[in-house]
């Protein structure tokens, strides 16, 4: 049985959940470029110390369910089933945050990032970390049977399937057209494991 957080763990979720808010909205308002970590601070009523014991960057605050999105694919492989094959619960997550993204509500966040060199080199950034983190839980675990390499190789697809199919006409269609190559990988890969259509 999981235990709630404590008061702490609360209070800090819902100021870093209070300064990200803020950042975005900043962002939407004036412009990525043009607003400082001082504006953010000073909006979200923070010392600049607190928004940096929370984000580690200016492009952090844009991305502030990166940590969260890569505990989800971890756990996708650490917390399945020992006889269930992982790939059907990643390309469940890849759904879950392609929907998300695709959503009117994050088209602008979507325009800001595509439109910030600064922005989109930092998501490259976070999606060579999230593949490592995917890949090191794969290999980790020998009912698998992959390599380094395969685990690798798998996780980088798995990574790349999200942003390809972000920018597809049917994100849907697309998660399930690049999974059956995913899957296709997989089985050359040599895994233990069978994967279930």
């Amino acid at each position: 049985m999981t235990t709630p957080p404590g008061r702490r763990e609360r209070k800090k979720a819902a100021t870093r959940q209070k300064i990200a808010d803020t950042a975005l909205r900043l962002f939407a308002e004036r412009g990525y470029d043009a607003v400082g970590i001082r504006d953010v601070a000073a909006e979200a009523d923070v010392a600049v110390t607190t928004l940096f014991s929370h984000f580690a960057s200016k492009e952090a605050l844009v991305f502030e369910q990166d940590e969260d999105f890569e505990l989800r694919l971890t756990r996708a492989v650490t917390d399945r089933a020992p006889d269930d094959p992982p790939i059907p619960a990643l390309r469940h997550e890849i759904h879950a945050l392609v929907r998300h993204c695709a959503a009117d509500s994050t088209n602008p966040l979507w325009r800001m990032i595509d439109g910030s060199p600064a922005l989109r080199k930092y998501e490259e950034s976070m999606r060579l970390r999230h593949a490592e983190s995917l890949a090191t839980a794969m290999a980790a675990d020998p009912s698998l049977g992959l390599t380094t390499t395969a685990a690798r190789t798998i996780a980088r697809f798995v990574i790349d399937a999200y942003s390809l199919a972000r920018e597809a006409a049917d994100p849907d269609t697309a998660v399930d057209e690049i999974f059956r190559m995913i899957e296709a990988a997989w089985a050359v890969a040599g895994a233990r494991e069978t994967v279930t259509p």
